[in-house]
C-alpha cells in the first residue's frame, strides 16, 4: 500500500520537533502533526532551565548524567537559544549538611563540574541572596528559550523536506488488526493553521511508521489503538517576575520540595515550581494561593522577591512515565529518565512506538534514540548528525558583530535582537526600510516581526514564541495591536482581528492569578487602553451605531457633522 509519508510524528513539542529534524536530516520523508501551535503543550510551559543535572545528582543519577551530556551539546548546537547563567545550590542554616555533601558527591560522580562557595562568595555572584545563606555549590546550569529552540528544530526539519502541520488534532489512530498505519486528524480554526483544509474537516494521514511523542498526552493517544501507556502527568505551577532579580539560576540545596528554584530568563525571572499529580493534563485549575506561597518560600533565598512585582503565572504538565509494577505514591519520586516503548514488542501492535518521560534538556537524545529505532525498523542505515550540526541561527556565532550599534538600532535593542536571532541577525535586520521597535518591553523590531510572520503566517502566538513580542512587563497591552498591524495588507481585516484577539486572550490567561498590587494597576491600564481605543470591551453603543466616531475627527460634539480636510 502506498503511504502518505514514511514517518508520522505526533506532537509538536521539543521532542516531536527534534525527532522530525533527526529523521529528516537522515533523508526520511517525515510529517509532524500538532493539535495547536508548536510548543502548545509541556514545552511552552517549562521554567526555562537548561539542566546541569545537579537537581537529580542525589535522587536520579542516570538522569543527571544525561542532563550534563546534553547540556554541553546544546551549548554547541543551539548557542543563540542558551544563556550560560551558571547555577548555585544554596544552603540555609536549617538545611542538612549531609544533603549538601551528598549533592556535591553526586555532581562529581555524574561528571557535573561542581565548586563549593562560601556564603560570602555566593553573595558576590548574587548580591540579593539572603544574608544567612551559609554555602553554595556552583554548577553549569543555564537558561534556555524553549520556543526558539523548538522552532529552530522545526525550521531545520522543513528545510530537509519535512511537513510540519499545526492545528491538526489527532482524533484516531488508524489500526488494522495488529498494525497501526496512520492517524485521522481534525483541522482546527484560527489564523495559524498551516493547512488549507477548512476548520472542522478531517483528514487521514497514512505512514510506514508512527511515533507517539505527545508527552503527557501519550496515554490518551495510545488508548485510541487500545494501547495502555502508563503516563502520570504532574502539574507544576510557575510565576514570572517583572525583572531579573538574579542573573544566576538559584536552587535550594535540600531534598525534593515545592518552590525551590529561581531561573533568570530573558528580561524576567521565573519562580518554580509545584509538583502535583493530576488525572487529566488538560483540566486542572491554577490556584492563586500556590503563587503566593511560592513567592513566600523563595523569598527565604532571595528576600527582594517579597517586594517584587509578579506579572503572570502559568502551569505545565510533566510527562512522567512509570513502568508497570512500580506503584510510586509520590510523583516527585518518579524517575525523570525517558523510555522508548516499542509497541510491537510490548503489546504485539506493529507500526508504532512511543517516547515518554524525560526532560526538555534531553529532548535531542530522546529524538536520537527513537530515530535510530525507526531507522532500524525501516531498514535505513543513515546515522544521526544532530549532536554536531548547529541549528538555524547558531551557525558561526563567534562571527557576530561585537558592537551594539549595528543595523542602526539603539544598543539594548541590537543586543536583544542578536540574542534572539543569533547568526541570522544580519540577514533579518539589514533593511533599507524603517525598522521601528514594535514591542518596547522586549526590544522587538518590525524586521523581526515580519521575519516571524513570514515563517509562521498569521498566527501571532507563533510570532510571539519566535520573537518574545508581548511577553514583557505590559503583557501585550502596548504592543499586541502593533504586532497585529504588521499582518496588513497581506491578510484581510477579519484575519488580523482574529489573530489579535487570539494573542491578547492568550496573554490574559496567565495574569488572572497575579492580579494584585502593581500588576492589578497594569491590567487596568491595559483594559482602559484597549477598551477606549479599539472598543475591545464591546461597548454596545458602538455595536448599535450610537457613537459617531467620525464626528471626533474635528473635535466636535457627538453627532456633529465632521469636517474632512483633503
Amino acid at each position: 500500500m502506498v503511504r502518505d509519508t514514511e514517518v508520522l510524528v505526533l506532537g509538536g513539542g521539543s521532542t516531536g520537533c527534534g525527532i522530525a529534524r533527526d529523521l529528516a536530516t537522515r533523508g526520511l520523508e517525515v510529517t509532524l502533526v500538532e493539535r495547536g501551535t508548536l510548543t502548545d503543550g509541556t514545552t511552552g510551559r517549562m521554567h526555562g532551565l537548561l539542566h546541569s543535572g545537579g537537581r537529580y545528582a542525589v535522587s536520579d543519577r542516570a538522569s543527571a548524567t544525561e542532563c550534563i551530556e546534553e547540556n554541553e551539546t546544546l551549548r554547541e548546537i543551539a548557542g543563540h537559544c542558551v544563556e550560560e547563567t551558571g547555577g548555585l545550590f544554596v544552603k540555609r542554616p536549617e538545611d542538612s549538611d549531609d544533603y549538601f555533601r551528598a549533592k556535591l558527591e553526586g555532581c562529581r560522580d555524574c561528571g557535573i563540574p561542581a565548586r563549593v562557595l562560601s556564603g560570602r562568595e555566593a553573595r558576590e555572584i548574587e548580591p540579593y541572596l539572603a544574608e544567612d545563606v551559609e554555602r553554595a555549590i556552583e554548577v553549569p546550569d543555564g537558561a534556555v528559550d524553549p520556543f526558539r529552540l523548538c522552532v529552530a528544530n522545526a525550521v531545520d526539519a522543513e528545510a530537509h523536506g519535512a511537513r510540519i502541520e499545526t492545528h491538526a488534532e489527532v482524533i484516531d489512530l488508524l489500526r488494522e488488526g495488529d498494525d497501526v498505519y496512520g492517524v485521522e486528524v481534525r483541522h482546527g480554526a484560527g489564523p495559524g493553521k498551516r493547512s488549507d483544509a477548512a476548520a472542522g474537516t478531517t483528514e487521514e494521514i497514512t505512514a510506514e511508521y508512527v511515533v507517539n511523542a505527545t508527552g503527557a498526552w501519550a496515554g490518551q493517544i495510545g488508548s485510541m489503538a487500545d494501547l495502555e501507556i502508563e503516563v502520570r502527568p504532574s502539574k507544576g505551577v510557575m510565576t514570572i517576575m517583572n525583572v531579573r532579580q538574579v542573573d544566576t539560576v538559584i536552587n535550594r540545596c535540600r531534598p525534593k520540595g515545592d518552590a525551590d528554584i529561581v531561573v533568570p530568563h530573558e528580561t524576567t525571572a521565573i519562580l518554580g515550581t509545584t509538583d502535583e499529580e493530576v488525572a487529566d493534563p488538560d483540566d486542572y485549575p491554577e490556584e492563586r494561593w500556590e503563587v503566593e506561597a511560592m513567592i513566600d518560600t523563595l523569598s527565604e533565598l532571595v528576600p527582594i522577591l517579597a517586594e517584587s512585582r509578579t506579572i503572570r503565572s502559568f502551569w505545565g504538565v510533566r510527562p512522567l512515565y512509570e513502568p508497570p509494577g512500580t506503584d510510586t505514591q509520590d510523583p516527585t519520586d518518579i524517575t525523570r529518565d525517558f523510555f522508548l516503548l516499542d509497541h510491537a514488542d510490548r503489546d504485539g501492535v506493529a507500526g508504532i512506538s512511543s517516547i515518554v518521560g524525560g526532560k526538555f534538556t534531553t529532548y535531542r537524545a530522546m529524538a536520537e534514540e527513537i530515530a535510530d529505532h525507526v531507522c532500524a525498523k525501516l531498514g535505513v542505515t543513515a546515522s544521526c548528525s544532530t549532536a554536531d550540526e548547529p541549528l538555524p541561527g547558531s551557525e558561526n556565532l563567534e562571527r557576530l558583530e561585537a558592537g551594539m550599534d549595528d543595523f542602526g538600532l539603539r544598543s539594548p535593542v541590537a543586543r536583544r535582537s542578536k540574542q534572539r536571532l543569533g547568526s541570522r541577525a544580519s540577514e533579518v535586520l539589514e533593511t533599507d526600510e524603517p525598522n521601528p521597535v514594535i514591542c518596547q518591553c522586549e526590544g522587538v523590531t518590525r524586521a523581526e516581526v515580519r521575519d516571524a510572520i513570514e515563517g509562521s503566517g498569521a498566527d501571532l502566538n507563533a510570532v510571539r514564541i519566535r520573537t518574545r513580542a508581548s511577553m514583557g512587563n505590559c503583557q501585550g497591552g502596548f504592543c499586541c495591536q502593533n504586532v497585529a498591524h504588521e499582518l496588513h495588507p497581506q491578510y484581510d481585516e477579519a484575519t488580523v482581528r482574529a489573530a489579535l484577539d487570539e494573542l491578547f486572550a492568550e496573554r490574559w490567561k496567565g495574569q488572572r492569578h497575579a492580579l494584585w498590587g502593581e500588576q492589578l494597576s497594569q491590567a487596568m491600564l491595559n483594559y482602559a487602553l484597549h477598551a477606549t481605543t479599539m472598543n475591545r470591551d464591546r461597548d454596545p453603543a458602538d455595536a448599535t451605531g450610537d457613537v459617531d466616531f467620525a464626528a471626533f475627527d474635528d473635535g466636535g460634539a457627538r453627532g456633529a457633522e465632521p469636517r474632512r480636510d483633503d
